[in-house]
């Protein structure tokens, strides 16, 4: 597939995220952070293990743990905590930073040297966010500031690292993507059951919240992501992450009535256009690259890993 195709496929994944807190604010149950990241990981991870029905080999088993801790297992939990415990989309603004962390792992995973351009995008970029998302003042908290950051830090790190390690001869997107969700729900299910006890009893609009965000939101918006980096640079698809706040703000504004001011609208083209400079950096092949696109392109489709008719 061409490289603009499969930049437009993979934006859909931060713009299915960007619904993320409508969804959780008028479906699901409040104050439920940790159940609600362990219900769209784990049922979404199972679901596309059925689906792929290949389970990891050797070396894999450990970086597949790794991946999942960093992409779902830490991210989803320190990403909860950090809204939790900063005002407004603060914490929004502080994960805006994350393009500007894949520029520096990649330099030190990858052997990608940074460039001018990519810095001073990844600036613009934040700038942007923070115009859109940013509201009235309020007193930062040091966990949360600190939670956000991780968080930031733990997806960036996933990120570089799936680029470095690709995937195994044979095994597709949808394969790698289910063993991070596993893993990274069973990471989170302890946790939640320690921290916030058993299940609260849900209604029909809190299941159907669940499943979206399990389907769409996770199962195939991962699978989208993943996909993207094994056929992107990492800064390509992190570059993309500034949909997901420009998303949550256009859909608060027609689904939920809040309005738009000029500012915002400003920081939603300064984004936006961070975004499209960011897809136009040059794509430079790393030398640790494991698994090339074409050699996996057969495994690309989730319709490849079912049984043949």
């Amino acid at each position: 597939m061409k490289r603009p195709a499969t930049v437009l496929l993979t934006a859909l994944a931060p713009v299915s995220w960007g619904t993320t807190y409508a969804v959780t604010t008028e479906f699901l149950p409040a104050d439920r952070p940790l159940f609600t990241g362990l219900m769209r990981a784990l049922p979404a991870g199972l679901v596309l293990l059925a689906l792929a029905r290949v389970l990891p080999r050797g070396a894999w088993w450990g970086r597949a743990t790794v991946l999942g801790a960093l992409n779902i297992g830490a991210f989803f939990p320190l990403l909860f905590l950090s809204a939790y415990r900063m005002p407004g989309g603060m914490a929004a603004v502080v994960g805006s930073v994350g393009p500007l962390f894949v520029v520096g792992l990649s330099a030190l995973l990858l052997g990608q040297r940074p460039t001018a351009r990519s810095v001073i995008t990844g600036f613009v970029a934040a700038s942007g966010v923070s115009l859109v998302v940013l509201k009235a003042a309020g007193a930062l908290d040091t966990v949360g500031v600190l939670a956000a950051l991780a968080s930031t830090a733990s997806m960036s790190a996933g990120t570089v690292l799936t680029k470095r390690w690709g995937r195994p001869d044979g095994v597709g997107p949808l394969a790698l993507t289910a063993w991070q969700l596993t893993a990274g729900g069973l990471l989170i299910a302890p946790l939640a059951l320690l921290v916030e006890g058993a299940p609260p009893a849900l209604d029909g609009r809190a299941l159907g919240g669940y499943l979206y965000l399990a389907l769409a939101n996770t199962a195939v918006a991962y699978w989208l992501w993943f996909r993207g980096i094994g056929r992107l640079t990492a800064t390509q698809v992190t570059f993309l992450g500034p949909l997901s706040p420009l998303t949550a703000a256009v859909v608060g504004w027609a689904a939920l009535g809040q309005a738009l001011t000029p500012v915002q609208l400003a920081g939603m083209a300064l984004a936006f256009g961070a975004t499209v400079a960011g897809q136009l950096q040059p794509v430079r092949t790393p030398a640790r690259t494991i698994s090339s696109p074409e050699r996996n392109a057969r495994e690309d489709s989730p319709a490849a890993r079912l049984p043949a008719a």
